[in-house]
């Protein structure tokens, strides 16, 4: 029996419907661009501290064009050139960089700079901080490392009772940008509960992104049989998106490619919802709706849901302007 008439008795695709929106943010846009204009400006290499976004894919393609990953500012030959990933770092690492001389190019999402500026604020106004977040996480890292005391993290309620404050009409939260918006706000609840005069954040920490790729799989679950998320097991958002299906009690799967399909999947689940983490570039959406179609969809249409046009600033250097006092012409920003 061949390969195609095995899988076409494991599993029949009928219809693949997109989530809207889905694939890269702004901040991530922005972040691979810097990494990209940088390249076309000095040359290769490029130091980059951290993946860039967590996405197998846009790293390779990235160490293609000549940029190095590095977790320590020690393996960064002196003079050279490196970015900050779009996940932040801790004040440590910028005093590091700086007392190391290199030219450096500050990709972190501003959605993260803007939790790193309000900590910093309230720090001076005499706060302590919990962070609600996932340990070893680079985001969070980057936050707690603004500040050398006084930020206690929780990953869960049951963290939330071990946290001591020396005045607890002076503490605030923050929440790493990234997480799902359902597990965030249990957690707020317990920490509100523990410490009624907590001061929380004017705008939600959660980022645009998150929130609408979260609600936009809601959504997508309850049309579909089966949800397909394309992400690196890396990325927080990624991994939270097939979480939320899968509560909702829609099978759900996170795939890097479109390799890692298996066809078995579909058995009994003829209709597919397709999703992508923030991080992962639509050409991976791509391949996974031709092999979808190989196992035998027809149709494939988008739900739909918020258009986000949101676009951040590119740093003094790199901007067009630069770029053309450099001589170098910079590809169009894709929208």
């Amino acid at each position: 029996m061949t390969a195609i008439r095995q899988e076409s008795l494991q599993g029949h695709v009928e219809e693949v419907v997109l989530a809207q929106p889905r694939g890269f943010c702004a901040g991530v846009d922005r972040a691979i661009e810097i990494v990209e204009r940088a390249l076309a400006k000095f040359g290769a290499p490029i130091y980059v501290r951290h993946e860039i976004v967590h996405n197998t894919y846009v790293v390779n393609d990235l160490k293609t064009k000549g940029a190095i990953f590095i977790e320590e500012l020690s393996d960064v030959p002196p003079g050279a050139t490196l970015v900050f990933s779009a996940h932040g770092v801790s004040q440590a690492v910028r005093a590091e960089a700086r007392e190391r001389g290199f030219e450096v190019f500050d990709a972190t999402c501003p959605l993260v700079t803007k939790v790193h500026v309000e900590v910093a604020k309230l720090r001076r106004e005499g706060y302590d901080f919990i962070m609600i977040g996932h340990k070893g996480h680079p985001e969070v890292e980057g936050t707690m490392g603004q500040l050398t005391e006084g930020i206690h993290l929780v990953e869960d309620v049951a963290d939330v009772a071990g946290v001591q404050v020396p005045d607890e009409s002076r503490i605030a939260v923050v929440t790493q940008t990234t997480l799902s918006v359902d597990d965030a706000a249990e957690i707020l609840r317990a920490v509100k509960q523990r410490f009624p005069l907590v001061r929380e954040p004017k705008k939600q920490d959660i980022c645009y992104a998150t929130q609408n790729r979260q609600d936009a799989v809601k959504v997508l679950s309850g049309e579909v049989d089966i949800v397909i998320v394309v992400g690196s097991p890396t990325s927080s958002n990624s991994n939270r998106l097939r979480e939320v299906a899968q509560r909702l009690g829609t099978a759900s799967y996170m795939v890097d490619s479109a390799d890692e399909i298996e066809a078995a999947w579909f058995e009994d689940r003829p209709r597919v919802g397709l999703t992508a983490g923030a991080s992962a570039p639509e050409l991976l959406v791509d391949a996974v709706i031709a092999r979808l179609k190989e196992l035998g969809a027809l149709s494939v249409r988008k739900m739909p849901g918020v258009e986000e046009h949101i676009e951040f600033p590119l740093p003094k250097g790199l901007g067009d302007k630069a770029m053309a006092e450099a001589g170098v012409t910079a590809a169009p920003r894709p929208h």
